[in-house]
């Protein structure tokens, strides 16, 4: 009996210890199978509801700048909506270091270049202005600029120039050179490009895609919240033959409204207005979703441009890396597809990655800094952010030797192309848009007495076009003005502008140039304009720091 009581025990404790067990993985069975790797869904930040929709979890999805800029571009995220069914993803990779701090591309400035050595100088145009509003955001806030975050050529082109209106053709060229106010015996050559101007009347139907990141870091208010503002702003510019698509990307991608005529505010307010933050960041995801909707209306009659709102993280998705994301929308860029990427907020700022996807997006790159800003962009300059008139516009300088001894480029690192490719159609080039303005600025020895300076050449071709034209346009010493002040408020504030920036940024030809010398040449070429007024306000602040950093070894 004894031996049966004892048996039977044993039978309790051990059932108790059955069902304990089994209590255990029901409540905690979840997070076990995580440690084990048993369930790769297990590893997602996001849950789907049975129609599809994201729903963020308590926790959120922290990002990685190691993960997004690994070779490897594996990753996985949440199962996507049925209506966008996408290829399996293999395991993300483990948990990565916290993204800390803006990223930015660093650029060595152009050298001195002897024209005996190299008479050409060959570049695409560009028209971004996101450097020059992170500078003056940074200013702004009591800081001063990363020198990696510094594009001499976004920031003079930020500005507007009162170029002459083409006679003809898409855009005309104004050429000018003076003495240089920065190192004695060296001139300024301009080099100004203006595209023809549209009016609203006159555009072609757009149709835009929206495609917001709403992951967790953009739940700060300058960032969705302004990314709302921004698009509720450039929908007030559209006209009734455009339309509208909403997407939206954090842990995976949603489809939030389907083309929808501008003249619907109400509905595209609402939808605007109801997005929220949370979650983890399936950038690339997103950008092929909208990319393959915004290429059912691609067309030559019709503008199609997908306008990316984001800080630029990424970490989760099939497509980590910047080239993996190019990679997948190239074809839809082939098809006609333009993008715009709008950066927003501070401290995990992605600029090195917003640039490039809009260089090679053929588009353009702006910063949003505050509701001002967004209105400049989406309204005041509207056309020219949505409607190219030329692409690959490349430019080509070519100094006659009898003339000019070297010369320098300022800014433009990363829009260089080979000289022997200007006339090679297949290598993409800049975009135009309605209304642009592109300005260059060379820094130039002076040698002989040869009668031309410079012969500039210009190739571009219409949206959708094939074959590209070429224009050709002459800058003879007879027409160099003899001083600076001869010379237009255009050159002496684009000088003031691309010089500051050249000091900022530690360029080695700027080390002995003045700011006190950038600030003179702003205060007499403000010419009655709000944003050059602007400038010369954020230089004087820049004085008045840089004497510290200076001695704190940054400048």
């Amino acid at each position: 009996m004894k031996r049966i009581a004892g048996l039977s025990k044993l039978a309790v404790v051990t059932l108790g210890v059955l069902a304990l067990a089994v209590a255990t993985l029901s409540l905690f069975g979840n997070n076990i199978r995580k440690l084990f790797g048993a369930s790769a869904a297990s590893l997602s930040s996001t849950e789907y509801t049975a129609n599809g929709g994201a729903t963020a979890n308590r926790q959120l999805q922290r990002k990685s700048l190691r993960t997004f800029g690994a070779n490897d571009e594996g990753g996985s995220s949440a199962a996507p909506a049925p209506e966008m069914v996408m290829a399996p993803a293999p395991p993300r990779p483990p948990a990565e270091p916290i993204s800390t701090g803006n990223t930015h591309a660093a650029q060595r400035p152009n050298p001195f270049t002897l024209t005996s050595e190299d008479r050409f100088s060959t570049f695409a145009v560009d028209v971004d202005t996101a450097s020059y509003t992170l500078f003056r955001r940074q200013v702004a806030e009591g800081g001063l600029p990363a020198r990696d975050s510094i594009r001499v050529e976004e920031w003079m082109n930020y500005f507007r120039y009162r170029y002459p209106a083409p006679e003809e053709g898409d855009f005309r060229v104004d050429l000018e050179g003076a003495p240089s106010p920065f190192t004695p015996g060296r001139h300024l050559v301009k080099v100004g490009l203006q595209g023809r101007n549209l009016a609203k009347s006159q555009r072609k139907p757009t149709h835009l895609v929206f495609l917001v990141d709403t992951s967790g870091s953009m739940g700060q208010p300058d960032k969705l919240p302004l990314a709302q503002t921004a698009m509720k702003l450039m929908v007030d510019g559209l006209n009734e033959a455009d339309t509208v698509a909403l997407v939206t990307y954090a842990g995976g991608v949603r489809d939030v409204l389907p083309p929808t005529s501008a003249s619907e505010r109400d509905t595209l307010f609402a939808a605007i207005d109801a997005l929220t933050s949370g979650g983890g960041t399936a950038m690339g995801d997103g950008l092929e979703i909208a990319y393959r909707h915004a290429a059912k209306k691609a067309g030559p009659q019709r503008v199609s441009r997908v306008v990316v709102l984001t800080d630029g993280d990424t970490n989760l998705g099939r497509n980590l890396t910047a080239d993996a994301m190019l990679a997948s929308v190239q074809g839809y860029v082939q098809e006609g597809v333009t993008l715009s990427t709008i950066g927003l907020g501070m401290g995990n700022y992605r600029d090195d990655l917003m640039e490039r996807l809009a260089n090679k997006g053929n588009g353009n790159c702006f910063y949003i800094d505050s509701e001002r800003e967004a209105r400049r962009v989406f309204q005041e300059r509207l056309a020219g952010t949505l409607e190219v008139i030329a692409q690959d516009v490349k430019i080509q300088v070519e100094f006659d030797p009898a003339t000019v001894r070297g010369y320098r480029l300022l800014g433009y690192e990363n829009r260089a192309i080979a000289d022997r490719d200007f006339r090679n159609d297949k290598v993409d080039a800049g975009e135009i848009g309605a209304g642009h303005t592109v300005t260059a600025l060379y820094e130039v020895e002076l040698a002989g007495e040869g009668a031309n300076v410079a012969t500039v050449r210009v190739r571009a071709r219409r949206p959708g076009g094939v074959e590209a034209a070429e224009q050709r346009f002459s800058l003879e010493r007879s027409g160099l003005h003899g001083s600076l002040r001869d010379a237009s408020a255009n050159l002496r504030f684009a000088a003031a502008v691309a010089g500051t920036a050249d000091i900022l940024r530690g360029a080695p030809q700027a080390g002995d140039w003045s700011l006190a010398t950038a600030e003179s040449l702003a205060e007499g070429a403000v010419d009655g304009m709000s944003d050059r007024a602007e400038f010369l306000g954020l230089l004087r602040l820049v004085r008045e720091r840089t004497s510290q950093s200076v001695a704190n070894g940054r400048y």
